[in-house]
């Protein structure tokens, strides 16, 4: 017959200090893996919620990013006139041909040089982008040198704020407002006129041509159409799936790295369980004889052991996953690698994550405590008795 719960359980109870200690350490594990989980699934989230389903994204053929790609303007006009492509209220269709390049500004909080996305937009960039709302100062004017940046932009650079100037391509460029892109990565760039800003970085070409479909479901018909087409050199994306493409460096790098860190910590949290049971079967071997000449039999006592292990890993799962959620209020900028250009994102705990990291604070309860349960569990009746 096996062992209660109730017996593991208090047996832990008893034993509050080790029990503390040992869940601790098994705790600061479980945060390490469950907060670089959150922050490769920030990131992942950050770039997918910046781009939308029922618009798509056209490069050059072979380019990796906005940045690398150049589209020239005779082929940038043939693309906005497809059938496919949505029409606004004021009869235009709802296409932007935009330029994307990189400028280096100064962190306020280290003082040193990062690379920021400035976009070149169109009329349509904003019907295209309902996520971004201006929240101070107002549009930049078409025609002109007036920029606006993203509230990132705004807080963590200097010379970014309203009414202040950025010198570049030898001429000032006013910022006239200040935007909120939401959790996405447009609130981490510059924005203003695509014509003015091409000349001042010596760009002839667009960088990319953003497509507002009329229904989501003509977009492999979109793509076909433009990518059969020898004179355009070019390639379509979906615009959410392009975005996700772009976090798919940093994400596997955060997750190796967290991988490899976990596994360097959990050898010391198991071998500390391990040490923990150990001494708990070394205190109780009265007790072990005491069960077993009652009637519970070796598979019991295995089975109470380990159960009382995985208590000890569960608790300190629970406790790592609850100092990882107070992560999900903190925002983490970094260089993405795709593009090398500044973003800011947040850590966000899913459930998912929250079930492996469980997961592996049981498995961690397990490896450290079999060895102990199994000495527990061969322990010979009449010597533990003897002890008594």
């Amino acid at each position: 017959m096996p062992v209660p719960l109730a017996y593991s359980w208090r047996n832990l109870r008893t034993r509050r200090l080790t029990t503390v200690l040992t869940a601790g350490g098994m705790a600061l594990v479980v945060f390490v893996f469950t907060a670089t989980l959150m922050l490769a699934e920030g990131l992942r989230q950050t770039l997918v919620a910046t781009g939308s389903p029922g618009n798509a994204i056209v490069l050059r053929k072979g380019s990796e990013t906005e940045v690398q790609s150049g589209i020239e303007r005779s082929a940038a006009a043939a693309m906005t006139t497809r059938p496919e492509i949505a029409v606004g209220g004021d009869g235009r269709v709802l296409a932007a041909r935009e330029a994307v390049v990189l400028m280096g500004l100064t962190k306020k909080s280290t003082g040193k040089t990062s690379n920021v996305v400035v976009r070149g937009m169109d009329a349509a960039s904003l019907a295209l982008r309902p996520q971004v709302r201006v929240v101070s100062g107002r549009l930049p004017r078409f025609g002109t040198p007036e920029i606006m940046v993203g509230n990132v932009v705004a807080k963590g650079f200097e010379g970014a704020g309203l009414g202040q100037s950025l010198r570049f391509g030898k001429r000032d460029w006013p910022i006239v407002g200040i935007f909120d892109a939401g959790s996405t990565g447009f609130s981490s760039e510059i924005w203003g006129d695509a014509d003015q800003l091409m000349p001042a970085f010596g760009r002839n070409a667009y960088s990319i041509v953003l497509a507002g479909l009329r229904e989501p479901g003509l977009f492999e018909a979109y793509k076909a159409a433009i990518e059969a087409d020898p004179r355009l050199q070019a390639e379509a994306w979906r615009e959410t799936r392009y975005y996700e493409k772009q976090s798919d460096m940093m994400r596997k790098f955060l997750t190796v790295l967290g991988v490899a860190l976990t596994a360097i910590f959990s050898l010391g949290a198991m071998i500390g369980a391990m040490i923990t049971m150990y001494s708990a079967v070394a205190t109780r071997v009265p007790e072990i004889g005491t069960l077993r000449a009652i009637g519970f039999t070796r598979g019991s006592i295995l089975l109470a052991f380990l159960l009382e292990s995985m208590f000890l890993g569960l608790l300190g799962g629970l406790a790592g996953v609850g100092l990882a959620a107070g992560l999900s209020f903190v925002s983490f900028s970094t260089t993405n690698f795709q593009t090398f250009s500044e973003l800011s994102f947040k850590f966000s705990l899913t459930a998912w994550i929250v079930g492996l990291s469980l997961g592996f604070s049981l498995v961690m309860g397990v490896i450290g405590g079999f060895l102990p349960a199994v000495r527990a569990a061969r322990m010979n009746i009449v010597a533990a008795l003897r002890e008594a």
